[in-house]
């Protein structure tokens, strides 16, 4: 199967690339150019790729070139501007990518012959979020206060109206949780800012350490994607699809990074953080997905609990330094997958 990933640059676009490879698929990219720290330049996924475009999606006539050259089978959307705080630094860039290039991508499939399936990627904070003690399900109210969530938000309602009005090919959605994992760079992300405060043996600060979010290892993420488009293919299945942990797997911020700060062998044994003082702008206190629609109907579940995946992504960076970073990476990838 030939699939194309947008964002294959970026963090879950990297891991579900190496996946698919190894899985014995084509996998073709398009993205804007990586970061220069990033798992895909720090492990060369660069290779493994049939085209590799670096595209704008915004750029409608550039997209639409790139994916009739690549004629895929399968579309995985993960492009998007990712991050909340960047998000009020720029707005308008925000809803641009993730909404107008959202919809370009759809666009260009009108005239792919061979599509089988087409994935949209939004997030857990495409909920109108009320702090609901509880998960949200897909058929719940989407909204969102800061620009990256309704941007997201935006690009969901967007991609249902596309689904009803034009897909030929069966389309759907998923809303993932807050993944974590080796490789992870980005900034303003808690994983990479434990590995760089803790690297120099510092304690890093949090901004909202009582925070609530659905914690998940990225390969359980992706492995739901790929039983979802599955299930697109043989039955035509589509739709909104929640991927996050099992509800009774509820964790603060604080209690991930003093989980991390177990397994990184943090010396100070007193206190493993520190609060962030200065003012921080709008984000959501208590996050769950509700994730029994893909356990009932696809067969879906999570092979790695909390502990287990701080310390799969902890033993990445950890062993990152001292082996092939590609190498670490497909070990990892190989372990999942032959797990039960």
């Amino acid at each position: 199967m030939h699939y194309l990933i947008t964002g294959h640059t970026g963090f879950k676009g990297s891991w579900l690339s190496l996946m698919l490879q190894m899985q014995g698929h084509t996998v073709s990219g398009i993205s804007l150019a990586p970061l220069k720290r990033s798992l895909f330049n720090q492990a060369r996924i660069s290779t493994i790729f049939e085209n590799d475009f670096r595209v704008d999606i915004r750029n409608l006539q550039e997209l639409n070139q790139a994916v009739k050259k690549i004629e895929p089978e399968v579309i995985i959307h993960l492009a998007a501007q990712p991050l909340v705080r960047e998000s009020y630094k720029d707005p308008v860039g925000t809803f641009e990518t993730n909404v107008l290039g959202t919809l370009n991508l759809l666009e260009t499939t009108k005239e792919l012959s061979g599509l089988q399936a087409t994935l949209v990627i939004t997030t857990d904070k495409v909920y109108k979020n009320n702090n609901h003690l509880r998960g949200y399900i897909e058929a719940e109210m989407l909204g969102g206060d800061d620009p990256y969530s309704a941007s997201k938000a935006a690009a969901d309602i967007a991609t249902q109206s596309w689904i009803k009005s034009f897909a030929t090919s069966p389309v759907a959605i998923a809303r993932a949780g807050n993944v974590i994992g080796g490789g992870d760079w980005a900034t303003d992300r808690i994983i990479p800012d434990l590995v760089d405060a803790y690297t120099l043996n510092l304690l890093p600060s949090l901004r909202y350490p009582n925070a609530i979010r659905p914690w998940q290892h990225v390969l359980d993420c992706l492995n739901g994607y790929q039983m979802l488009i599955n299930r697109m293919i043989v039955d035509g299945e589509s739709g909104e699809w929640n991927f996050g942990p099992l509800l009774d797997e509820k964790y603060s911020v604080a209690e991930l990074v003093e989980t991390f700060a177990k397994y990184w062998k943090v010396n100070n044994e007193e206190q493993s953080w520190n609060l962030e003082e200065a003012p921080q702008p709008h984000e959501a206190g208590y996050l769950l997905l509700d994730s029994s629609k893909a356990r009932e109907r696809l067969g879906w579940c999570d092979k790695l609990d909390f502990e287990h995946s701080i310390q799969m992504t902890v033993e990445w960076y950890k062993q990152s330094v001292t082996k092939n970073p590609l190498e670490v990476t497909m070990n990892q990838v190989r372990s999942f997958l032959e797990t039960c």
